[in-house]
């Protein structure tokens, strides 16, 4: 279940497939991508303040494992092809000019849409996340690796709904300072639980992932001209804080600031200063 905050519910058909997204406001648009996982719920602390400034905020759910609709058997889950999809969206809905928030998996597959396919962005803003080398970062590296393992995902699936296992760095425990509300925890594990074909989903995007997809979005980044904005979190402890100079240094555009009091999940721990640096970014 999405939190009311996000606003609507809404569906659209993709070339892909069907995604959901929720939308609240009117004006500009602000678009969301989060990170493995999780789902739309990410947001629901942001996207409030954001839409009463006067933007029109969608929150889609990408799917990344916490997704409510499964995707065709023949999509591409590819970090390219997830970053292809974003780019759908956006033609989907005629958007244009666009100021895209992302975070974590959600950051990486926005730098490979901003190498890809950067017509309709206007702005971005990275949150913690993937980067150069670090796509998955530690303590997930492995992850490629063990969802290949008969039964691994179904497993896992089942051992994320125990509180001792969430709370592990392996999990969810290094991502939020003051942790994540139980009911939000379960949107993000159920669909994985309940379902096959989201399963399969899952295990189809993570096989997929490795750094050759970031390293070379990043080489493209060099002729990315339009205005960035790095928020990196004090006390991440997943995403090094040189992941972010880095990208500073290979953004011609690019500011960076950093977000006191907060793990990763910068919408989680300090989500009135991210609206605040988003607002103020796009306006």
């Amino acid at each position: 279940m999405l939190d009311a905050a996000l606003g609507t519910g809404r569906t659209v058909a993709l070339p892909s497939g069907r995604v959901a997204y929720t939308e609240r406001g009117s004006g500009p648009p602000v678009v969301f991508v989060h990170g493995l996982l999780v789902n739309a719920n990410l947001w629901r602390k942001v996207v409030p303040a954001v839409a009463d400034a006067g933007f029109r905020c969608l929150a889609p759910d990408w799917p990344l494992g916490s997704h409510r609709i499964p995707m065709p058997a023949d999509a591409d889950l590819t970090p390219s092809g997830i970053a292809g999809m974003i780019a759908e969206f956006l033609d989907a809905l005629d958007l244009t000019d666009v100021t895209v928030v992302a975070n974590d998996t959600g950051g990486a597959l926005t730098q490979i849409l901003m190498a890809n396919h950067p017509q309709r962005l206007g702005r971005v803003v990275l949150t913690p996340c993937d980067a150069f080398e670090d796509f998955f970062p530690e303590p997930f590296t492995s992850l490629p690796k063990l969802v290949g393992l008969p039964g691994a995902i179904w497993l896992g699936s089942r051992l994320l709904r125990l509180p001792v296992v969430q709370r592990r760095p392996s999990a969810f425990g290094w991502l939020a300072k003051r942790g994540i509300p139980a009911g939000i925890l379960d949107s993000y594990l159920r669909p994985g639980y309940d379902s096959r074909r989201i399963r399969r989903d899952t295990k189809r995007f993570i096989g997929g992932v490795h750094n050759r997809y970031t390293l070379a979005a990043a080489e493209a980044l060099t002729g990315f001209g339009k205005p960035v904005l790095l928020v990196r979190a004090r006390d991440d402890r997943i995403f090094p804080a040189r992941l972010f100079e880095r990208l500073a240094a290979t953004l011609p555009d690019a500011r960076l600031v950093t977000v006191a009091d907060s793990y990763t999940f910068v919408s989680e721990d300090q989500p009135a200063e991210l609206a605040r640096l988003i607002v103020e970014f796009a306006a």
